[in-house]
């Protein structure tokens, strides 16, 4: 069964081209089946004949259209601390994925305090929640009905929807989408084919294409522009940060710190890791513990969002000792999921990666993003377009 997954994931990030061999031409099947329900969807959106709700602030989305990690995690962190530093009150709006609050939604943070853990917010909104002071975190599977929450109990200048460009029951003034550059959007096929959740022309419905994990290259801004005519493009890097070094059975951190997070990578930079991790782009965590450690004793990896048990945490650090590791080292995601049930001595580093913009190229952004928040609200109407419901 690991062969036929690993195969199917081969083709699905392989080069576009004639079908081959029995899977390819199935998977190539589903692909245009989903694509069809997906552009029927979409149009039906379009032409307003499925129903959209509006809040009475702006609201800016940050999604892609492709699967998998392309930072949305931490640039909703980024925007969220840019705008609260230029006096606005973001609130940020988040699915949960993974967690009890999907359901019935749930306040993650009030911007003071955390009011849930991650087994009802989820890893990543817990993980915003606790990175970022004075703005409130929500989670629900009904983006309006906890923007409508949010509103109620907040009164947000702007809210940020994490992971929202699918998400078009709820209006949205801003729509920002994310392209990972060293990927891209891959072999431009839709899933289970390729990677991507839309069909690239979907990109017109975006205001700016952000290619995250790259540098300021004309080659990137140009095959960017070319998928996305008329938007505007902005490029940004992943500048991996040591959240900090903890004992394995120290218990999840249960406030809301905004600490100098880069004050402990450097001991990395000699010593011997072990590695391990649970996210969408776990190959592209071993490449950077493998660029701030001394040399790697072993990495293991696990599907986005797995639950650990006691049982595996435990056989990472035995292998870790065997392994003569002084660090093992995870994201800060997975430390969400496993902290306080690492057995053994050996430290925990725990590696976060915050986004950064090259150049003029912040404040540029930053004056983009504001200036479209101050379009939208003046276009504000006095009600939203049509009654919550459930997610579509």
């Amino acid at each position: 069964m690991g062969l036929f997954y690993q195969n199917i994931e081969k083709i699905m990030n392989g080069p576009s081209g004639p079908d081959r061999g029995m899977t390819e031409r199935a998977l190539s099947l589903m692909s245009y089946i989903y694509g069809g329900l997906i552009r029927l969807r979409n149009n039906l959106y379009d032409r307003r004949m499925l129903p959209v709700n509006r809040l009475s602030c702006p609201v800016i989305s940050v999604g892609n259209i492709s699967a998998g990690g392309t930072g949305k995690t931490p640039m909703t962190v980024y925007i969220a601390r840019m705008l609260r530093n230029r006096g606005l009150r973001p609130v940020i709006v988040s699915r949960g994925y993974g967690g009890e609050g999907v359901k019935h939604g749930a306040v993650v943070s009030d911007g003071n305090r955390l009011l849930c853990g991650p087994d009802i917010s989820g890893d990543e909104p817990y993980l915003m929640a606790s990175a970022l002071f004075g703005v409130p975190v929500l989670v629900g599977a009904d983006r309006f009905r906890s923007g409508s929450v949010a509103i109620t109990r907040f009164s947000p200048s702007v809210i940020i929807l994490d992971d929202g460009f699918q998400h078009r029951r709820l209006f949205r003034d801003v729509d920002l989408v994310l392209a990972d550059d060293r990927k891209f959007l891959g072999n431009m096929r839709l899933i289970p084919r390729g990677m991507l959740r839309e069909p690239v022309s979907s990109l017109s419905r975006a205001d700016a294409l952000i290619l995250t994990r790259t540098g300021d290259t004309p080659v990137s801004i140009v095959r960017a522009k070319a998928c996305a005519p008329g938007k505007s493009v902005f490029v940004s890097t992943h500048v991996p940060v040591c959240y900090g070094i903890f004992k394995g059975s120290a218990p999840l951190f249960a406030g809301i710190e905004e600490r100098n997070k880069a004050q402990r990578l450097d001991v990395l930079r000699t010593a011997r890791v072990f590695g391990f991790s649970g996210i969408a782009q776990n190959d592209e965590f071993l490449r950077t513990i493998k660029d701030v450690s001394g040399s790697l004793a072993g990495f293991v990896t696990f599907s986005d969002h797995h639950p650990y048990t006691d049982g595996e945490l435990l056989r990472i650090s035995q292998t870790a000792r065997e392994k003569s590791a002084d660090y093992i080292v995870t994201t800060r995601k997975d430390y969400v999921r496993a902290a306080g049930r690492i057995p053994g001595e050996i430290p925990v580093a725990v590696i976060d990666v915050e986004i950064s913009f090259p150049g003029e190229s912040a404040m540029r952004f930053a004056e983009f993003v504001a200036e479209k928040i101050s379009e939208a609200s003046l276009m504000l109407p006095g009600t939203h377009l049509s009654e919550a419901g459930d997610d579509a």
